[in-house]
């Protein structure tokens, strides 16, 4: 009998430029394989790597912005964005390529307090 977890891994950078947003995404993937009650959070520039139209040519990386769409095939349906983070940067819900619960700031926080693991990439 396997122990069921709360993993909320907390993305704050922006997609492209480090491994921290691909190494994050594939570490969910593995935490949903293993039927973990897995959520995402979306902070700062990591609110970029939901947005829609990912041009990743000109920098010799194969973008990623598709996976996000496969990650309900993975029982990953629990994508929280900061609102203060999205109004900084001039987006809105309608910029981002999949479907996400717009949480202001302080809430998540308490969304944090509620998980057995965070994890911030």
């Amino acid at each position: 009998m396997s122990t069921i977890k709360k993993f909320l891994f907390v993305n704050r950078k922006a997609p492209y430029g480090t491994v921290y947003a691909l190494e994050s995404l594939e570490v969910v993937l593995i935490g949903a394989a293993f039927e973990q009650d897995v959520s995402l959070a979306f902070m700062d520039d990591g609110v970029y790597q939901l947005k829609k139209g990912h041009q990743t040519k000109g920098i010799g990386m194969k973008g990623f912005e598709k996976t996000y769409g496969a990650l309900e095939d993975y029982d990953v349906t629990k994508l929280y964005v900061d609102q203060e983070s999205m109004a900084a940067r001039g987006l809105t819900p309608d910029d981002l390529c999949v479907p996400v619960e717009m949480m202001p700031r302080a809430d998540m926080g308490k969304l944090m307090e509620e998980q057995d693991v965070v994890l911030s990439f």
